[in-house]
């Protein structure tokens, strides 16, 4: 006969938060499981074992963490007996503890922020951290066995983030991403399919307008910003992102004198490792010319100084060069608040509107997501691409 029960230990100093314990009772013999969950002696149901109803969230999901490790602790005792072997409250316990330690959500998707980290893909590990902040905020640090997650428990942090104000392409971006973490542990064989995101909203909610007219850009290009140096290279950063068919600013900020042969800039996207090229037309060249410095190996004035990190200039960079932007766009009476983002969303949209084949717009841009850029990858002329960023270009 084998047992388990969940008791509340007090704490021995007054007014301080007790444990929950779990005995585990096998021919007699008796075996103690301490775990994380605190809780005050006024929250402990005696009559049901249990952690008292409560409209507190952290009781709430200790209660819910009890019944897990109650399920985890079943299922182990179930699967000894179906063996018909000898076994212990040790061996219970044991692989109780060893169950937990490999298979947390918190620990997996930890080790998957590292791995980005060790591929250079800093982007990506922070959006994981940042999910992962959030589901932690959800959860009020209380980790979670993988095998536990199901389509209760994401509807409920569904709900927690719009309660917290957050839009449903937010709500997207972190469910894609626990998505693509628990579908990972599936491969890997951590966890079984229990399908816990079906109900909750993975897709794309039509946002507000991100691009500008050609006349818009003009206006932008047109400003006298002479007297303001940090907005005229701000205003300049934009329009290089532009002329190079859409850039991403964080490609601009890490192009090298040395990519530039024969007339051509070639570097690999950071975030999807595609190798681009792009012809320098005049306008790219005068941006090039006035903002070069002579013994910098970089082609904009970005990243400035190779003996600190990066990574964190960048970031600075992109932090000034949007605010400048803002202003710019009051400025230049622009429909919407203008980003570097804004350049490339405008380059592809008015490409679009000049009937560019949508293939070549978004083998322009460096898309690897979709299937029609696949299928046109292999066939695509680069001077069509060419061809296409000089017909923009020319109406400016």
């Amino acid at each position: 006969m084998t047992t388990v029960k969940v008791k509340f230990r007090p704490s021995a100093v007054a007014d301080r938060q007790g444990s929950i314990i779990y005995l585990v009772t096998h021919h007699r013999v008796v075996r103690q499981i301490t775990t994380d969950y605190k809780i005050y002696e006024y929250e402990w149901d005696k009559k049901i074992s249990m952690v008292v109803f409560s409209d507190s969230e952290k009781l709430r999901i200790i209660h819910q963490s009890i019944r897990w490790d109650l399920s985890r602790l079943h299922k182990i005792i179930n699967e000894y007996n179906s063996r018909y072997c000898e076994y212990s409250s040790n061996d219970i316990v044991a692989e109780f503890k060893e169950l937990c330690k490999q298979k947390t959500l918190f620990d997996y998707m930890q080790s998957v922020i590292y791995r980005f980290r060790q591929l250079n893909q800093i982007g990506t590990a922070n959006n994981y951290n940042a999910a992962l902040n959030s589901f932690k905020r959800f959860r009020c640090e209380e980790n979670i066995p993988i095998d536990a997650i199901d389509h209760i428990l994401m509807e409920n942090y569904q709900a927690f983030l719009r309660i917290h104000g957050l839009s449903l392409n937010s709500i997207s971006f972190y469910m894609r991403i626990l998505r693509a973490v628990y579908n990972r542990a599936i491969e890997q064989g951590v966890t079984d399919d229990k399908k816990p995101f079906r109900h909750v909203f993975t897709g794309s909610e039509k946002t507000q307008k991100r691009a500008v007219s050609l006349q818009e850009i003009k206006r932008i290009r047109n400003l006298d910003l002479s007297l303001k140096p940090n907005l005229e290279l701000a205003r300049d950063i934009f329009l290089f992102l532009f002329y190079c068919r859409g850039m991403s600013f964080i490609d601009a900020a890490f192009l090298e004198k040395k990519d530039i042969k024969n007339g051509v800039i070639t570097y690999r996207r950071h975030k999807t490792g595609q190798v681009i090229h792009v012809k320098i037309v005049r306008q790219i060249r005068e941006i090039i010319d006035l903002y070069s410095v002579g013994n910098s190996p970089y082609l904009l004035p970005i990243i400035s100084e190779t003996s600190k990190d990066k990574r964190k200039q960048y970031e600075s960079a992109l932090h000034k060069i949007n605010n400048g932007l803002k202003e710019i766009g009051k400025l230049a009476k622009m429909p919407i608040p203008i980003t570097t983002y804004v350049s490339r969303h405008s380059w592809a949209t008015i490409a679009k509107y000049k009937r560019i084949p949508i293939s070549v717009i978004s083998d322009a841009l460096g898309h690897d997501s979709e299937i029609t850029t696949q299928i046109y990858l292999a066939s695509i002329d680069m001077s069509i691409i060419d061809r296409a960023n000089e017909l923009i270009i020319r109406d400016l």
